[in-house]
């Protein structure tokens, strides 16, 4: 194998002729009523959050609030509101493809209407994740509890669906943790946050690239399709280009066209695919249990443990295990005698039996089985 490989540079659905890499400029309805039915992967929604915003709002010295007081976040009615949700999470059911998925974001002021529907569609809600604002902006009128949080809805196209889900990768990513629910990351600030002539902010909501990051990262692999219906200045493409990617946006407003365009203009994407890689442990090959006895790598007879030594059972020639002392008698696979012990309906006997390769070090047997996976597994250039 060569030490440098390059990246996918084609859609993982061929034969479809797709917009990759574009803004569609106009509504976002009318535009995925365009593209062809079931050729997404992933759609990434941050859609308007009709916020009902009455007057300016003012700091202590009287300054004002730059918030989100754009035409396109004002409807007339929780009614319109709703219909316009509808219409779109529609045309976005009918470009996922089977196994596809879709995260939605929102504020308190939208994010519940935004699940009801979800929900009355069809979609099946897998997570709902708490973006806690690291900066959040003050509450000036101190009325109400300083608004430090934003809500993710991700959701799989339909409850039989597989979405993807880069489990190991981000618990490597959170310094071999399991990646909980609620996420501490800043709001877009600095450099990152892109202005107007003027200084003032050119969008209002745009998202820190640190969140599409995980998202995209946690819930797509290299040469998935990410649709982002309200593409804003372009922070989907940006990540997406950044993790090989494709992507299609729809934008209907002429300057964030331009600045997101700007943006993608200075991207290059990554030319090494090893490092592109995501480990996937339900995709590896299967080794069962006896196949460390025909390796060599245990012995009939051997002594296993669990952890802490509460529990010990030996292999027998079979690959199965029979329990010893006070916990003594259960007998069959490695899994089964692991949940026997412990009492629970299922456990996985790979993590839980441990080994001794010298006195006094405990090892799961797993690292045996990866071993075996080393030394068998083909790589084709």
């Amino acid at each position: 194998m060569t030490a440098k490989t390059k990246k996918p540079t084609t859609l993982r659905c061929p034969g479809l002729k797709l917009p990759l890499g574009r803004i569609l400029k106009g509504d976002c309805i009318a535009q995925m009523d365009r593209l062809p039915e079931s050729c997404v992967d992933l759609i990434f929604a941050d859609p308007p959050y009709n916020l009902q915003l009455g007057g300016d709002l003012t700091r202590p010295d009287n300054s004002r609030v730059d918030g989100v007081d754009d035409a396109w976040d004002r409807f007339g009615s929780f009614g319109d509101y709703d219909r316009f949700t509808a219409a779109w999470l529609k045309a976005a059911k009918r470009l996922l493809k089977p196994d596809g998925a879709i995260w939605v974001i929102g504020t308190y002021h939208n994010i519940f209407r935004l699940g009801a529907q979800l929900q009355d569609m069809g979609y099946w809600i897998l997570n709902d994740v708490i973006w806690r604002k690291a900066n959040p902006m003050p509450n000036f009128r101190g009325t109400r509890f300083t608004n430090a949080h934003e809500t993710l809805i991700w959701a799989a196209a339909s409850e039989k669906a597989r979405p993807v889900f880069n489990y190991e990768a981000m618990k490597t990513f959170n310094e071999d943790l399991q990646m909980r629910s609620d996420w501490f990351i800043p709001i877009c600030a600095g450099a990152e946050r892109l202005k107007t002539a003027a200084g003032a902010k050119l969008h209002p909501t745009q998202k820190p690239e640190a969140l599409l990051y995980r998202v995209i990262m946690a819930t797509t692999k290299p040469g998935d399709l990410v649709l982002d219906p309200f593409f804003g200045t372009g922070t989907t493409g940006l990540v997406c280009k950044h993790l090989a990617r494709h992507f299609i946006g729809i934008e209907r407003d002429e300057s964030y066209i331009a600045a997101a365009e700007q943006r993608l203009k200075g991207v290059e994407a990554i030319d090494d695919f090893e490092l592109l890689k995501i480990p996937c442990k339900r995709e590896e090959p299967r080794v069962p249990f006896g196949a460390l006895l025909e390796h060599g790598l245990l012995r009939a007879g051997q002594m296993l443990y669990d952890e802490r030594r509460r529990f010990r059972a030996r292999v027998k020639a079979d690959a199965s295990l029979i329990t010893q002392g006070p916990a003594g008698g259960l007998e069959g696979s490695i899994h089964k005698v692991a949940a026997g012990v412990l009492g629970a309906p299922a456990c996985n006997g790979w993590a839980f039996w441990h080994f001794e390769p010298r006195k006094g070090l405990l090892q799961p047997i797993d690292v045996l089985r990866q071993q075996i996976r080393a030394e068998t597994v083909t790589v084709f250039n």
